[in-house]
């Protein structure tokens, strides 16, 4: 009897993100791709998509040439190349008009990518049909992923009929989608099964990391159910909050009785070696320790593994600014593991409450935030629910679709208090065409719209990157935060003395003849001087003023915006606010965080400028 073969697929862009913020630059992707190739084990290799263009973007490197130049040697070679899209969102963190979409299919094909992973983060079949349909019109294979979470309604067979609903509107493969590794094993079987029977012709493949011990055993049952392909990760990047490791996956499916094709372990000892020079290089300053380790506490948040390097990086930056707060008051400090625990309790709790989305990006990051502002405001004697950013709201009131679940009654209340209008049409809706917009912009730059307009599309999708490449900033910014990293990793973590100095004020007031001047001091002997400002000018920051009056203070530390968008009618100095009003904004973890006044009164000064850092704590406006 012929043994079933079961395919490999190396999951090469997502282990990185799975583990840290960055992933290789072209030079080193162009090089892993030979030894990668000589393996001989993989039919697919996932080489873009996701957070993958961004990533680029932020360190000043074109990611339209990093794919084109990525996906070739798979191509010469016969391998399959696939990316990861968000259905509506794209291939970043919010929606996408459908011209920037369609071309988006169009543009990944040209530059040499095969197949298309299409997941919606709540699951929406309304919101991956035109993903479907631009995949297929631009060449690629089109497939369908479910995102796998674990609640009373997302049941077995709310997943095959899922499938169905895929299928129907033209996907041609299925992916089942475990991204936080909490489907139970002989759920994903069932799954399996049931889709199998359902459609007999169909490639189905499975993906699930390995964050909390499960996927090995998922992987297992999966294929024993109908699975054509499953996806791994490889060391030094394997376990944790990545995938399962291809050497013990392709040992444990042999015995199981499958055929796989043979590995070449020269060549798998120099991509193993060629990853590790990479994390030597610069990409290990920006991979937590604690995401190489399988942790089963997330079973109860369910927490997906791809975002958990953003969220050690936001636990760690929300730790510091809160034991700040806490000292200042002469109360007990936290520890980043209590933290942590609190944020987990948390999610299990607020996710019910927010309609049960299915824990996947940019959902996942929107449950996480809710929770962990509910946990900071708790810990400073606020109430629960007294932030919840601009997103998060976006997709309660179902600008990003319909959620599987109902809201909860407080929920439901707080909406109806801050007078939320409720969304039930087709999102997309929402999103007008742009290219023309950006055609615009880049004639009136001189920009060229690059070969089969991949600039184009790159600053339609990524405007406020785009623009950071252009102008050199994107890069400048990464060598800062690089040197940043290897001068804390080289003292330990942080010598005494830039220790003290983290916790000296960035910004002093000095009362000099009657005039208040805000001084901005640099503690880290980096400039010869402070610099005294006393800035009037129209982008937001108002005149120093002197006088008893109550602050409204930041409660993150992030960018601060006057508005969020340019329709927005900003406030300006004289404006009468009551306490509840939204009156800035700061953009953290993410996501806008709309900011209210914890006051009645009167705007006479306005400390920050639109688009300046601010940190937590500090006076951001002042009320008479």
């Amino acid at each position: 009897m012929r043994r079933k073969e079961i395919k490999l697929a190396l999951v090469y862009r997502d282990m990185w993100q799975a583990s840290g913020k960055y992933m290789p630059r072209k030079d080193q992707l162009v090089r892993v791709a030979e030894p990668i190739i000589a393996m001989g084990c993989f039919h697919r290799v996932e080489t873009n998509g996701g957070g993958f263009e961004q990533i680029n973007l932020l360190y000043g490197e074109n990611p339209n040439h990093s794919v084109r130049e990525w996906t070739e040697p798979f191509n010469k070679a016969g391998i399959q190349t696939q990316m990861l899209e968000r259905g509506l969102n794209g291939i970043r963190m919010s929606p996408v008009p459908k011209d920037v979409r369609q071309l988006m299919f169009k543009l990944k094909k040209i530059q040499g990518t095969d197949i298309s992973r299409s997941f919606d983060g709540l699951n929406n079949p309304q919101n991956l049909a035109l993903s479907f349909q631009y995949a297929k019109e631009g060449g690629m294979i089109a497939q369908g992923a479910l995102s796998l979470t674990h609640s009373p309604i997302h049941t077995v067979d709310y997943y095959i009929n899922l499938a169905d609903q895929y299928i129907e509107l033209g996907a041609e493969e299925i992916c089942i989608k475990d991204m936080a590794g909490i489907g139970r094993p002989v759920s994903i079987g069932k799954i399996t099964k049931g889709i199998r029977e359902r459609h007999p012709d169909i490639i189905i493949q499975y993906h699930g990391h390995s964050t909390t011990g499960f996927s090995v055993v998922s992987a297992l049952e999966s294929a024993r159910n109908g699975a054509d392909i499953v996806d791994v990760g490889m060391e030094p990047l394997s376990w944790g909050t990545g995938h399962a490791d291809l050497l013990t996956v392709h040992a444990m499916l042999e015995d199981a009785g499958f055929s796989m094709a043979p590995i070449n372990d020269d060549a798998y000892m120099a991509a193993r070696a060629m990853t590790q020079e990479f994390m030597d290089d610069f990409l290990g300053y920006f991979i937590n320790p604690k995401n190489r380790y399988m942790n089963s506490l997330l079973i109860g948040p369910g927490l997906p593994g791809g975002m958990m390097g953003s969220l050690m990086s936001d636990l760690e930056n929300n730790l510091k600014g809160l034991n700040k707060w806490l000292t200042k008051r002469d109360k007990p400090t936290v520890t980043q593991d209590q933290l942590l625990i609190k944020l987990f309790n948390e999610v299990k709790y607020v996710w019910p409450k927010l309609g049960y989305p299915p824990l996947v990006t940019p959902f996942s990051q929107y449950v996480k935030n809710a929770a962990l502002m509910n946990v900071l405001q708790m810990e400073k004697g606020k109430e629960r629910w007294s932030m919840l950013d601009e997103n998060t709201w976006g997709m309660l009131i179902g600008k990003s679709g319909k959620l599987p679940g109902e809201l909860g009654p407080e929920i439901q209340a707080l909406a109806e208090q801050q007078n939320r209008e409720f969304y039930t049409a087709n999102p997309q809706d929402l999103y007008p065409d742009e290219l023309d917009i950006y055609r615009k912009k880049m004639d009136e730059k001189g920009w060229d719209y690059g070969p089969d307009d991949e600039e184009l599309f790159e600053y339609a999708m990524h405007p406020p990157q785009y623009e950071d490449l252009r102008s050199g900033k994107a890069k400048e910014n990464f060598n800062e935060l690089l040197a940043q990293k290897k001068q804390e990793a080289a003292s330990g973590g942080g010598s005494a003395g830039s220790a003290n100095a983290a916790d000296l004020p960035s910004k002093v007031e000095l009362n000099i003849g009657g005039q208040l001047y805000r001084v901005d001091v640099s503690w880290d002997n980096q400039l010869d001087e402070a610099k005294a400002t006393n800035d009037s000018s129209t982008n937001g920051a108002s005149p120093a003023v002197t006088g008893n009056f109550k602050e409204v203070l930041a409660p993150l530390e992030g960018r601060f915006y006057l508005t969020k968008s340019s329709s927005e009618q900003s406030i300006k100095i004289g404006d009468v606010v009551k306490k509840g009003d939204v009156i800035a904004y700061i953009e953290s973890m993410k996501v806008i965080n709309a900011i209210t006044s914890e006051h009645d009164g009167t705007v006479v000064e306005i400390l920050y400028k639109h688009g300046d850092d601010v940190e937590e704590d500090e006076p951001i406006i002042k009320l008479s």
